[in-house]
């Protein structure tokens, strides 16, 4: 735990060091926020304010990532260890962070530059395929791969609940829900970061006590590699945050959502303690439930009464809060403070 917590610490000095040199280079190439006109108008404010800082987290996450795996990896030759599933206990989170990172960056360029009006990226349709196909592949990954996952942890259950192939489709569902619960998060300086590494650091306590808990062998060495996979993540998001603390100078965008978002996902499924992961999230699902509720609600009304309605004065949560009148900081600092409670009841339940 103790390296674990040091690396945690290194992701952070290293993604504050590259946080200057990229917002310079982001002014540079003028990629900055475009704000939609339907949303609050106190966000006028926040156009032009680089985006894409997701960048600072995926890239010290991979590199830190990939050097320490390449030491284990070394390391694991040397005194004749199989090396196997080291693949999939650190390539396939990293790799659904990069993939992801990459669509979100599509995404934030065109949001930017793109062909169609500013401030809408790229045609949803063709975002949910690519989600879509990126969900199956690692799904499948995870699945067929080494460690075969398969199995789900019930709170006050001992033994895991084996569910076959029907772990595939509920794998692809949690990684395209929570890739686009933190991406609807991402709405007020410091929102989605603050809460998804409260989220991480969660996950990394549950896998490390889970690894002294009576886990297989096998099991106890994925564990074991996940913690510190979270707490690089954690000390990324961290480092992001001193930049982008209200006001913001640096925004994530989707390329960091999505990829946080779908990454946090892998974690929650590979430590068995997904369907706890609602509980841990509990904000990004809100604000995702609210978005849902007020476009069914909307549609309902529309055709019952020839007039839409509205259950929120605006989705997602975060900005029914602001139209209520409550600062961005106000409602930053009491959903983290949610965030806190639920992760803490989280981690109770994956210990029962």
């Amino acid at each position: 735990m103790a390296a674990a917590l040091f690396l945690g610490g290194l992701a952070f000095l290293l993604a504050v060091v590259w946080g200057g040199p990229l917002i310079r280079l982001l002014r540079a190439k003028r990629i900055g926020k475009q704000i939609r006109i339907e949303g609050p108008q106190t966000h006028q404010v926040k156009m032009g304010t680089p985006t894409m800082g997701g960048l600072m987290i995926v890239v010290p996450v991979v590199v830190i990532t990939g050097v320490v795996t390449l030491i284990n990896v070394i390391v694991e030759m040397n005194q004749g260890r199989p090396i196997a599933n080291i693949g999939q206990q650190v390539l396939v989170p990293v790799g659904t962070m990069i993939a992801f990172a990459i669509l979100g960056a599509i995404d934030d360029l065109q949001n930017v530059r793109g062909k169609r009006v500013k401030g809408e990226g790229m045609r949803p349709r063709t975002k949910w395929y690519i989600q879509v196909a990126l969900a199956t592949i690692i799904a499948l990954v995870l699945h067929f791969g080494p460690s075969q996952l398969r199995s789900v942890a019930i709170p006050g259950i001992a033994n895991r609940i084996d569910i076959g192939l029907l772990w595939i489709p509920f794998a692809i569902f949690w990684v395209l829900t929570f890739s686009n619960a933190v991406n609807l998060t991402d709405g007020l300086d410091g929102l989605a970061g603050i809460l998804t590494a409260t989220a991480f650091m969660a996950y990394a306590i549950i896998a490390y006590l889970q690894s002294f808990a009576g886990a297989a062998p096998g099991e106890a060495v994925q564990l074991s590699n996940l913690v510190p996979f979270s707490l690089i993540v954690v000390g990324a998001i961290l480092a992001f945050l001193w930049f982008n603390a209200h006001p913001a100078q640096l925004l994530m965008g989707d390329t960091g959502a999505l990829a946080l978002g779908a990454t946090l996902a892998v974690v929650a499924l590979m430590t068995g303690q997904w369907l706890l992961l609602p509980v841990i999230a509990l904000v990004p699902i809100a604000e995702t439930l609210t978005v849902s509720l007020q476009v069914l609600y909307f549609k309902y009304t529309k055709r019952r009464f020839g007039e839409g309605r509205r259950l929120f004065k605006m989705a997602p949560l975060h900005h029914h809060f602001e139209l209520l009148g409550w600062s961005e900081t106000q409602i930053v600092q009491r959903f983290w403070l949610i965030g806190i409670w639920s992760a803490m009841i989280g981690i109770a339940l994956a210990l029962l």
